[in-house]
């Protein structure tokens, strides 16, 4: 069996779903999971917060959410689309009665319960996409057999309890179609695996199901050295190994979730990103190497940073006592340090802007620390860096932290 995992951005538009018919028409034996479709789940975090305000202007949201599905759906199914639009309003129905109650006490658990339509309304259209052109599918809510824990926002998989209902789930040489991203907790409660998860839940059935092989269909060529949508000097790696494909997700390369190498890495199960649209060219492999690769410089760029200094107000030195309380309260509001260097007397972290809970980490530091910061930052990181590649992207910039190693140069950076 081989796993199949489609982007948002591959689902943008109703006639994109041709392309899935062609890419899979030689398949019988194959598990597709699906992202929400294009830029839904931004919609749908727009829907958690208006929704927690209680002041109803999640109803404009959540029309706005409504009608888009339904039209993509109208010009997908043509004249079938009243034989499968009923399903589609369950679900947007069901999705209303949760934004209209929304529980303002529990941000992290309403946010699992919302944002995890966009998945549950993708799979539904490609499901019924499908049938529609004489492709018989199974349609499995993942919820049903992804356990995780109670972790809402970055739910961690329990595997031994998960394993089974996999297994039992997709045993059959069959087609099916399930959500990538999410799952539900032992009491039953909807729970996500972290931004851009649906790699991850790709990679996790792989590894529960010993798959032949996981594939990632992007709107690029395959792994990049840079994105293409801020540089035009990209190009395509042939060729990854798991170790370089982890430090580059690590680093922040937003084509593969983090997460996604150790279960595939852990069987040596081979990982393909190609493209979507130019579906018979190669992409980009990524598998277990017993020999170093000779790459070019791979550059990795995350904007609006904001930089944090946090020095003691009693002049002590930040040693390990200082940093565990510092990490303490990162960890607390759940906001992930993208870099860190620290001095005898200092500490900087930068951290990706626009986090909800930045006011109040802001006002725990300042209790025991000075605190100042700088927002609108970039944060750049050149693996298999040359002086060349490095003035490229410093150049006219403000450096505010810089750090080496052997094979990657990391800098924080001010217009």
């Amino acid at each position: 069996m081989q796993i199949y995992k489609f982007g948002g951005a591959s689902l943008k538009k109703a006639d994109s779903l041709n392309n899935i018919i062609q890419i899979i028409s030689a398949k019988d034996s194959l598990v597709i999971v699906v992202s929400a479709i294009d830029k839904t789940t931004n919609k749908l975090e727009t829907l958690v917060d208006a929704a927690i305000k209680n002041d109803k202007s999640h109803i404009e949201v959540f029309n706005q959410i409504k009608a888009f599905h339904l039209e993509f759906a109208r010009l997908a199914f043509g004249s079938e689309f009243s034989n499968y639009s009923a399903g589609l309003n369950k679900l947007l129905d069901s999705l209303k009665d949760i934004s209209d109650f929304a529980n303002a006490d529990s941000y992290d658990q309403t946010y699992d319960e919302i944002v995890s339509y966009g998945e549950l309304l993708s799979s539904y259209i490609l499901s019924s996409y499908l049938k529609i052109k004489n492709r018989q599918n199974v349609l499995i809510d993942i919820r049903d057999i992804i356990i995780t824990d109670s972790n809402f926002r970055d739910a961690k998989i329990l595997w031994q309890e998960s394993e089974h209902s996999v297994q039992k789930a997709f045993c059959a040489e069959k087609l099916y179609i399930t959500q990538g991203f999410i799952g539900k907790d032992k009491s039953g409660k909807t729970t996500t695996l972290g931004r851009e998860g649906s790699d991850y839940t790709a990679s996790a059935l792989a590894y529960l199901l010993d798959a032949e092989s996981v594939t990632i269909w992007k709107d690029v060529p395959g792994i990049m050295n840079a994105d293409p949508s801020w540089c035009d000097f990209a190009e395509k790696l042939e060729c990854l190994s798991f170790r370089e494909a982890i430090e580059l997700a690590f680093y922040g390369a937003k084509v593969i979730h983090p997460k996604t190498i150790k279960p595939l890495e852990n069987k040596n199960i081979p990982l393909y990103v190609k493209s979507f649209v130019d579906f018979n060219s190669k992409g980009t492999e990524v598998t277990k190497l017993d020999y170093k690769l000779d790459l070019i410089p791979v550059y990795i760029l995350k904007s609006d940073q904001i930089l944090i200094s946090i020095s003691p107000k009693d002049f002590s030195f930040i040693v390990e006592e200082n940093i565990s309380k510092i990490f303490g309260l990162f960890a607390k509001y759940k906001i992930k340090v993208n870099i860190t260097q620290n001095s005898a007397i200092s500490f900087s972290a930068s951290i990706d802007g626009q986090n909800r809970n930045f006011d109040n980490l802001i006002a725990d530091l300042n209790s025991e620390y000075y605190v100042r910061y700088n927002t609108g930052l970039q944060l750049v990181t050149i693996r298999y860096y040359t002086e060349e590649s490095i003035n490229k992207m410093t150049r006219n910039k403000n450096i505010l932290v810089e750090q080496r190693s052997r094979t990657t140069a990391r800098f924080v950076l001010q217009d």
